[in-house]
């Protein structure tokens, strides 16, 4: 089959890419910018090309050997060239969740699934690198970049796809895991989820639809990774992995080794964390995409953790929202949100999907509702800021980004080892 992906070099589309090649299927297609995955995409022979998306590639690529499906980001809009192109061609089109289910029950593979608001990405990382580690046969769909492994991964002879399975646009309700994990839940997505109610049925459907659902563990306590949030999701991770075991023990297909708690927490103690999560981009800068109030709290307390393990005097945090539609349900959230924070540069939002008739909110709005108002201040990503981050570097303070828009390029370009 000859799969054509809008939107390929995106956190969600590019693993999805890498994991279809893999598994066998001719993989190609389009993005308006490069992404994080673009560079591992082309080293695997994946056809990336990035620009127009006028729906030229597409019309190519069916005249010379056909398109068996179009698959789309959910951020495409209904009138989008390619989209629009491939409704007129008659190609099969489909977001990523049909996709997706298609290649479960066509590899015949079990789906472990972790959702909710945050802590999935690094509980399914902390997932994917156990079973690594222990040999198990899995394949895997991860929302960022790993150190340790490729995002997306078709391993032959897998039982199981690990898959971070978002709930943006409802993603997550297409499919009935074997197992599902729930780090947490709360609300966001308000343009998808009108209320807070909406936003929670969801994940009880969610729940109603998974054989067994994993929520709570007391292994944190044995973690040793920084962050309390952390450890929370990679024990996670660990009751996950145990799952996996007991289903393979019962089936007769569990590989000798050793599947001890014991071994399982000594191997997760050396997680090495993933793209955009407490990322070190070198000594004393970091890079996170968190934009959830209690997840800005929750990452400044790894920040700070990780100052006082490493000598830092304290933790200089630099945020750019996302969504003013987001930032109008969730600005009363904001107030204890950064008292982790020694010193606040507040950036514009970053605007994507937006209501037009909703005022768009400025980084004074939001200073001024803070407990800890005094240390904000408002900024735009120029020299300027640059300076200011290099001076706080010097004097022995902790640079910590939270977005997830561009300023992480920035911050890469600006900050990156000599």
């Amino acid at each position: 089959m000859r799969i054509f992906i809008s939107g390929i070099s995106g956190t969600a589309m590019g693993p999805l890419a890498l994991m279809a090649k893999e598994a066998g299927f001719e993989v190609f297609g389009t993005d308006l910018n490069e992404g994080a995955v673009t560079q591992e995409l082309r080293d695997k022979g994946i056809k990336v090309e990035i620009g127009a998306q006028d729906g030229k590639m597409l019309q190519d690529e069916f005249r010379s050997g056909g398109v068996d499906w179009f698959v789309y980001t959910s951020a495409l809009p209904k009138d989008h060239p390619e989209l629009k192109k491939a409704n007129e061609l008659g190609i099969k089109v489909s977001k990523r969740d049909e996709f997706i289910e298609f290649l479960v029950n066509r590899l015949n593979l079990k789906m472990v699934a972790v959702a909710g608001t945050h802590g999935k990405t690094t509980t399914t990382a902390g997932i994917v690198y156990l079973c690594t580690k222990l040999k198990l046969p899995v394949s895997w769909l991860v929302g960022t970049t790993l150190g340790f492994e490729g995002a997306g991964k078709y391993v032959s002879g897998s039982k199981y796809l690990i898959y971070e399975a978002d709930e943006y646009d409802r993603n997550f309700l297409y499919y009935h895991p074997f197992l599902s994990i729930i780090p947490s839940v709360s609300y966001d997505h308000p343009d998808i989820y009108p209320t807070e109610e909406d936003y929670k049925a969801a994940f009880v459907q969610f729940i109603k639809q998974s054989r067994k659902t994993i929520a709570e563990t007391t292994l944190d306590t044995k973690i040793t990774v920084s962050g309390k949030i952390r450890r929370f999701d990679l024990g996670l991770g660990i009751e996950a992995v145990k799952e996996i075991v007991k289903d393979l023990e019962e089936s007769g297909e569990l590989p000798g080794g050793d599947y001890s708690e014991a071994h399982m927490i000594e191997i997760m103690n050396t997680f090495p964390g993933v793209g955009r999560r407490m990322e070190k981009i070198r000594a004393g800068v970091y890079s996170d995409y968190a934009h959830h109030p209690e997840e800005i709290a929750a990452t400044l307390e790894v920040a700070n953790e990780e100052a006082r393990k490493c000598g830092f005097k304290g933790v200089v945090a630099v945020y750019e929202p996302h969504q003013n539609v987001r930032q109008h349900e969730v600005f009363s959230g904001y107030k204890k949100a950064f008292l982790g924070a020694d010193k606040l540069f507040w950036m514009p939002t970053y605007l994507t999907r937006e209501n037009p008739n909703l005022k768009v909110l400025k980084p004074e709005d939001f200073i001024e509702s803070l407990e800890n108002f005094e240390v904000g201040e408002s900024a735009e990503f120029d020299e300027k800021l640059f300076l200011r981050l290099k001076e706080y570097l010097e004097q022995g303070y902790l640079v910590l980004l939270m977005t997830a828009g561009p300023g992480d390029l920035w911050l890469r370009k600006h900050f990156a080892e000599d």
